[in-house]
């Protein structure tokens, strides 16, 4: 379809693959999305054991581009490829920390890499719990050279019914940081008076 919108999403092997499953879904949904998919060899493990045995074929079937992690010459390595922005749903500390200082040994880090020299948008939901001294500097490191780090929070205020209500909220609002003209999503947002109305995230 001429005139959509290339978004890379990029699944690693923290827990919580759910929520990278469900952006996809989102954004699966939306006809001016082309969705470009890459998923660590540990993602495929974790999205077996977390989402199902089935879930990484659904994901595939669903995405516009499905690109091997292995393959480094893929499109959405260059910057000449017109991408639109990039979520990394959940981002592993080692990914984060490949991010964080260049170290593009595959095609998901490379993918991040260029959204960042290119002054793209690039969404980290950082999954790790505690974190310690390292984990701090290489988020701040991946900050200072223009990620946005969203660690995967419920939204307590809004009330969540189900672990479901949660992914929803976080890959709604990952979707919304990307800041991208036109996309819609359903989900639940705080009003400002104390009840939590559905509407769409942006307009």
């Amino acid at each position: 379809m001429s005139g959509q919108r290339h978004i890379i999403v990029g699944i690693s092997g923290a827990s919580g693959a759910a929520i990278g499953a469900r952006i996809v879904e989102r954004l699966a949904e939306q006809p001016q999305c082309a969705v470009h998919l890459v998923v660590s060899g540990a993602a495929a493990r974790t999205l077996h054991a977390e989402v199902g045995p089935d879930s990484l074929a659904r994901l595939r079937d669903l995405a516009t581009h499905v690109h091997d992690v292995t393959d480094i010459g893929a499109c959405i390595a260059s910057g000449s490829f017109s991408a639109a922005g990039m979520i990394v749903a959940p981002c592993s500390i080692r990914t984060l920390s490949a991010i964080a200082w260049g170290q593009l040994d595959n095609l998901l880090v490379r993918a991040a890499d260029v959204q960042l020299k290119e002054r793209r948008r690039l969404i980290l939901l950082v999954r790790e719990s505690p974190l310690h001294l390292g984990h701090l500097r290489a988020m701040t490191q991946a900050s200072e050279i223009g990620a946005i780090i969203a660690p995967p929070l419920p939204a307590f205020y809004l009330r969540p019914q189900s672990l479901d209500d949660v992914v929803e909220q976080i890959a709604c609002r990952a979707i919304n940081l990307l800041g991208v003209a036109g996309l819609r999503t359903n989900a639940r947002e705080w009003d400002g008076s104390g009840d939590c109305n559905l509407r769409p995230l942006m307009k």
